[in-house]
């Protein structure tokens, strides 16, 4: 029988989040350090108007940053608009803690369809007057509302994702990625995400894949930023290999099957 810790499959997707031009330099030395150990593709979340005062659109020297990422053979995927909460206040407890408690991020959680398909038709624009190729979106903080699922089934859009799964499009079948994310605003929640996650990743040793979430807090502390280096570097050189999210879904019997 094949030992499935060194079988070929066994990947590794590293996956930016938040990433607009205000959190590159947040981003840069990981991403170097990245760079260095060889050919690494990383799937890079894109938000076009990070909190409504970073817009994609005036940022030249990102563009290009961008573009020869994909050179390199990195993914950009669609991650918001404005990856910020600007629907009206909560009225219930269980809205508030959503909104107010667990996150202040979550633009997709509450909009109907017509707002989710202004703004999701709105970031596409913005990767097709770039020449970006788009296969994915994903919401901030994995939060959707049913008007988001149903404005995605009308677009030509491959895949979006949550906290354990990627969902092929239009139909929203599940695929099984599992992934490690830290909470890294405070010293606490940094010792404690460390904790879990090391624990998370003995429990994902013989899984196909792993999913490496990172955020720019994660980068502004060298606790977190050095665990993800190490932890990245600990999976390859144990065998698996990186991947962008769409080309690991791309070899997927379920997505195969289905293109």
């Amino acid at each position: 029988m094949a030992d499935p810790m060194n079988a070929p499959w066994r990947s590794v997707l590293l996956v930016l989040h938040d990433v607009a031009p205000q959190t590159w330099p947040d981003y840069r030395p990981f991403v170097e350090a990245v760079d260095a150990l060889g050919n690494v593709p990383m799937t890079w979340l894109v938000v076009p108007d990070f909190h409504k005062a970073d817009c994609i659109e005036r940022a030249p020297d990102f563009q290009r940053l961008m573009h020869s990422r994909l050179q390199r053979g990195d993914e950009l995927a669609l991650h918001g608009y404005y990856h910020c909460d600007d629907s009206p206040a909560p009225r219930t407890p269980a809205d508030y803690f959503m909104r107010r408690i667990y996150t202040w991020e979550g633009e997709f959680y509450t909009l109907d369809q017509a707002q989710a398909l202004q703004r999701l038709e709105a970031g596409m624009q913005l990767f097709r007057r770039n020449d970006w190729p788009l296969h994915g979106f994903v919401a901030p903080a994995w939060l959707m509302s049913e008007g988001t699922r149903n404005a995605l089934r009308q677009l030509p859009l491959d895949y979006t994702s949550d906290a354990q799964h990627l969902y092929r499009l239009p139909d929203f079948s599940p695929i099984d990625a599992p992934g490690i994310v830290w909470s890294a605003r405070s010293a606490w929640r940094r010792g404690l995400s460390k904790l879990i996650s090391d624990q998370r990743e003995a429990h994902l040793q013989t899984a196909p894949t792993i999913r490496l979430g990172l955020h720019p807090v994660d980068m502004r502390h060298e606790f977190s930023r050095a665990y993800w280096l190490n932890t990245l570097t600990r999976l390859l050189e144990g065998g698996r290999t990186p991947m962008s999210k769409f080309t690991w879904l791309q070899q997927q019997p379920a997505f195969r099957s289905a293109a």
